[in-house]
């Protein structure tokens, strides 16, 4: 069985309204097995030093461990990551768990302070951080300088596009998906995870990994809200527009006004609410 998912059995209730004149309500009950999407901790660390322990979805972790080095401002080019490695980790009946993984850096790479990061949830990207000021990155690539546009018809697709393509959400509902996509349209990379973060999280890392960052001719289309973090990790990736399924934070749409990225939210096919950076995508006329 794939670790990405784990069966559990489960009790399906069903309530039957009768429509006769008592309009008895009736319940059916039978056993059956679902499919639940994976969640497993990951200690992430650098050289030998724990550097965070993060709540995910197994699979794509040297993506996962990549991303989250670049969304913290420790890393911004291939070149600064020599090695991902899984370490010796086992679980109660002795086996390997592929639960820790390792980053070597190159040596002149300034290292953050490891003490800071505790233990994030995966619903929570930044909740390890000791204080606000440590929250607030500074990205290496400038998406203000970025002029870059996408056509509505291809944006307002985008979310459809996704859902097409989130095999793991169809056969859980557990999940939430992050995609990039090129300004046609054309989806790049997928990933999906327990964690909103942990899916833009690989989604960076597998550019980092590909030597594509900057991402600056990309669009990033999440599956939830826009929170404040999501915005902050695309704007270290260098992406311009980040666009959502659902509502942006207030604080998403403080950041995304001062990096100068488009933000949208409530995209939903044949709607969708431009909060920031509005000269990034294109209106039909009138």
């Amino acid at each position: 069985m794939s670790r990405l998912t784990k069966r559990a059995r489960i009790h399906k209730v069903r309530l039957n309204s009768d429509e006769s004149a008592e309009q008895q309500l009736t319940v059916t009950t039978v056993q059956r097995e679902d499919q639940l999407a994976a969640e497993e901790p990951l200690e992430m660390r650098i050289g030998d030093d724990p550097f965070s322990v993060t709540m995910r979805t197994p699979g794509d972790d040297f993506d996962l461990v990549a991303g989250f080095l670049v969304s913290e401002g420790v890393i911004a080019d291939p070149a600064e990551l020599i090695s991902l490695r899984f370490c010796a980790g086992e679980d109660e009946n002795g086996q390997q768990t592929f639960n820790v993984v390792q980053a070597q850096l190159r040596p002149d790479v300034r290292v953050p302070d490891l003490h800071r990061h505790v233990y994030t949830t995966s619903s929570c990207g930044i909740c390890g951080t000791a204080s606000i000021e440590a929250v607030r990155k500074d990205s290496r690539f400038a998406t203000l300088e970025q002029s870059v546009s996408i056509p509505l018809p291809i944006l307002a697709d985008l979310p459809e596009r996704l859902k097409r393509a989130q095999r793991l959400f169809a056969k859980t509902g557990g999940v939430h998906a992050a995609g990039l996509f090129d300004l046609d349209g054309e989806l790049l990379c997928l990933r999906e995870d327990v964690g909103r973060h942990n899916a833009v999280d690989k989604v960076i890392g597998w550019a980092l990994r590909q030597g594509s960052l900057p991402l600056t001719s990309t669009v990033l289309q999440v599956s939830g809200r826009a929170s404040f973090e999501l915005v902050q990790k695309a704007a270290m990736a260098g992406i311009p527009l980040l666009a959502a399924v659902s509502a942006p934070s207030s604080l998403a749409v403080q950041l995304a006004e001062e990096v100068g990225m488009g933000l949208v939210g409530f995209s939903r096919g044949n709607s969708l609410n431009i909060y920031a950076g509005a000269e990034r995508i294109e209106l039909a006329e009138g």
